[in-house]
């Protein structure tokens, strides 16, 4: 079905297509036709499905007639990051270029001077996080009584962040009479209870199973060792391959997503860090300089994990098991993207394993295990041979101190017939060489105390045999009898 199908505006298909669309998504063509309807909707869509588009073409036709007042936005739109508010705000501006509707974005981290001034002129679209609404809310600088449409986006994100109260607090100032549409990866108990107190007669739209992931991204639980050093050595294997172009790494901890960015330069990686200490304006610039590849690894903590549409992430990188399961899917879903395929790896601690088991349970599936790589030249290092294996220096096979006492007692005879010639033996390693030796390798009179001192060092191990005084009887076998 072409969006010319769904009764969207000449001027918005124009716009539509300049952006390089011509089909829409499954959220995409089942709730457009309802919300030009005037239909309050809940959408159950998975992230990277076009739900934010969902939303924006009808209200751009929607909002197209009309005139706006001071300090009394005639749509409003709730958000529950900065990251996101700005996102929708850019989809305004790219698919409203050609209509006259002026936006305002209210958020934490921006000057409020700036956003008062914008309001004061009258807004269409007024999108915004629910803190810095209702500050201003509660300053009197902001009047709701003519929303006549609301859009609470990532709802169940707004239920993790505590924001519900907030969101009910807000739906009580606007008019009853209104449209609101509800989007949402999941439908936990607490949303549909706020569904059911603020929507009419909703339209339900589901167009993949709740927490369910994108069939488009291949996932691989990582096993490794419990220690960080373990995971960043394993992470930069998995970086350097070249399937991997560019990366999400989210942490836990901010302080995790700053020392990882640290250690990864370090290692000579193009990466950058975003996370809740950041100034909005640096935030903003750091996902500016990935969006447009001087950087290619992003490491960040989940304030970047929901509704980030950058395009072409092929891989992402769960370097700490994510504590909830619902994030894991919000996580993974930066990659994938409209039709594109991508890759997720979740590093495995064995204290993570009751996370993932949380995670399989939630997505009805279980993630594949990726073997750790088989080193080639550590084994040959570490594990040398026995040493009574490997060959030894100067060693003459002798039978051992028990076969020695065993042995018969020889005749005496011949122990003094040999002793004359193995006396001057042992002495003649340590002497100066014969004249003969010396004229024809002279330089063995340097070599030589050397040569005896390995020799010794060889022969002094605790497991050579019998290192004492050569028998005599051993050398009864050389006597040559005239």
């Amino acid at each position: 079905m072409p969006f010319a199908e769904l009764g969207l505006s000449d001027e918005l298909l124009n716009a539509v297509t300049d952006a390089g669309y011509t089909e829409p998504t499954p959220i995409q063509a089942a709730a457009i036709p309802s919300v030009l309807m005037m239909r309050d909707i809940i959408g159950i869509a998975q992230t990277g499905t076009g739900k934010t588009a969902s939303f924006v073409l009808p209200m751009i036709d929607i909002l197209a007639h009309g005139r706006s007042r001071a300090r009394m936005p005639r749509s409003l739109i709730l958000e529950p990051t900065r990251e996101l508010a700005a996102q929708v705000a850019e989809n305004f501006e790219k698919y409203g270029v050609n209509s006259n509707l002026s936006m305002a974005l209210l958020i934490g981290g921006v000057s409020m001077g700036d956003q008062l001034a914008a309001l004061e002129k009258g807004v269409d679209v007024l999108i915004a996080t629910p803190g810095r609404l209702m500050d201003l809310f509660n300053r009197g600088k902001i009047m709701l009584n003519g929303c006549s449409l609301l859009v609470i986006d990532e709802a169940d994100r707004m239920l993790d962040m505590g924001f519900i109260p907030d969101i009910e607090e807000i739906c009580t100032k606007l008019p009853k009479q209104r449209q609101t549409l509800l989007f949402s990866a999941t439908m936990p108990p607490p949303i549909k209870k706020l569904a059911d107190k603020f929507l009419e007669n909703p339209k339900m739209i589901e167009v993949a199973r709740p927490a369910s992931t994108n069939i488009n991204i291949k996932q691989w639980v990582v096993p490794v060792a419990g220690s960080t050093a373990a995971k960043r050595d394993r992470l930069r294997q998995i970086l350097a391959q070249e399937e991997v172009t560019n990366a999400i790494v989210f942490c836990n901890r901010k302080t995790t997503v700053r020392e990882l960015n640290k250690t990864l330069k370090q290692a000579g990686f193009k990466s950058g860090e975003i996370h809740g200490d950041m100034e909005q304006a640096q935030r903003i610039a750091e996902l500016d300089l990935f969006k447009d590849g001087h950087i290619n690894i992003l490491v960040a903590s989940d304030v970047a994990a929901r509704g980030l549409d950058i395009k072409g992430v092929s891989t992402v990188f769960n370097f700490d098991a994510p504590w909830h399961p619902d994030d894991y899917v919000h996580r993974i879903g930066r990659t994938g993207r409209a039709g594109a395929t991508g890759t997720a790896y979740t590093f495995v601690a064995p204290d993570d394993d009751e996370n993932i088991a949380n995670i399989e349970k939630l997505t009805g599936q279980q993630i594949p295990r990726l073997d750790a790589p088989v080193a080639v030249a550590a084994p040959v290092a570490e594990a040398p041979a026995p040493r009574e294996e490997r060959p030894r220096r100067n060693r003459r096979e002798r039978p051992a101190p028990e076969a020695v006492r065993n042995e018969p007692v020889r005749d005496e005879a011949a122990h003094e017939a040999v002793a004359p010639v193995e006396a001057p033996a042992a002495p003649s390693r340590a002497a100066a060489p014969s004249p003969m030796r010396e004229d024809r390798r002279p330089e063995r009179q340097e070599r030589e105390p050397r040569r005896d001192y390995r020799r010794h060092q060889v022969d002094d191990g605790p497991d050579d045999g019998w290192n004492g005084p050569i028998p005599a009887f051993l050398n009864a076998r050389l006597v040559i009898q005239p």
